[in-house]
């Protein structure tokens, strides 16, 4: 079995991930250190950083936006494998062969898509943000080597939106409050616990979303790293509301933004919370 360290960070910046797996438990739920993918393959641990077009022979090119005038973008790119052929063989990992975030320089504005591939290779996926400016685009997906394995790689570029015509923008929604219950330590064994709430502050029914109880995708304010989440197990109903417990294991201390996707009522939210990590003793 191979394993290899999550470096998910920018500027050299490292954070290892430790429950991104292929393997899903009750429920289609996430479980921690499982390596296997569809049809049994054996599936790497993450690497890259987020930033960086090219991990382990693999490249984010080709990235183009094309506007459109109802203000509605278009991303489109493609992931070449060592010898420059695009990459059409993949492994869905939580439900999809390939995971797209868009994020802004302030960590203001995220989003998470889900392109559809060409059979050339191509990825497009629509997109509309509120503001021009400095973004990054972080590809995560499960290639197909030549054994017949998974490599989970992580790779991103810089982009910069022109300005356009933004649409309405949402308002910031409050339906739903999460907060932070245990903050991780720097380390392989670290734990983080977010309490998922109401608007009034009372446990909430937490559903699934891409085969998982919640996503957390978050970046590092100093330096841009980037960490990706899933529950260990289904929410535990507790006095001070519905809580999810995740298995974090953070190389680099300091502050975190982090987006909490959760779906509450039929309905997917997306809950910035701010986090710090401290270092471990």
């Amino acid at each position: 079995m191979r394993t290899r360290a999550a470096a998910l960070g920018l500027a050299g910046a490292l954070v290892v991930v430790g429950t991104l797996a292929g393997c899903t438990g009750e429920e289609g739920q996430v479980a921690a250190g499982h390596s296997h993918g569809a049809g049994g393959a054996m599936v790497s641990m993450p690497v890259g950083d987020g930033t960086r077009t090219s991990e382990v022979g693999y490249s984010l090119e080709g990235l183009q936006v094309r506007q459109a005038d109802d203000g509605i973008g278009e991303l489109r790119f493609r992931i070449e494998d060592p010898d420059g052929r695009p990459v059409t063989d993949y492994v869905e990992e939580l439900t999809k062969e390939l995971h797209l975030y868009l994020v802004n320089d302030e960590l203001t504005v995220f989003r998470h898509l889900h392109p559809t591939r060409a059979d050339d290779g191509t990825w497009t996926a629509p997109f509309d943000v509120p503001d021009a400016g400095g973004y990054r685009v972080v590809t995560e997906f499960v290639a197909v080597d030549e054994g017949g394995n998974g490599d989970h790689v992580v790779l991103g570029r810089p982009l910069a939106l022109p300005p356009g015509d933004p649409g309405d923008t949402a308002a910031e929604d409050r339906a739903v409050q999460v907060s932070v219950a245990e903050a991780p330590v720097t380390g392989d064994n670290g734990l983080l616990r977010l309490v998922v709430r109401d608007a009034e502050g009372q446990p909430v029914d937490i559903g699934t979303f891409l085969g998982a109880y919640g996503h957390v995708t978050g970046f590092h304010t100093g330096t841009g790293a980037m960490v990706h989440l899933h529950p260990l197990a289904a929410p535990e109903l507790t006095e001070d509301g519905s809580e999810l417990t995740f298995h974090a294991e953070v190389e680099e201390p300091g502050d975190y933004r982090l987006f909490v996707q959760v779906r509450v009522d039929g309905f997917l939210h997306t809950v910035p919370v701010e986090l710090t990590v401290a270092r471990s003793a």
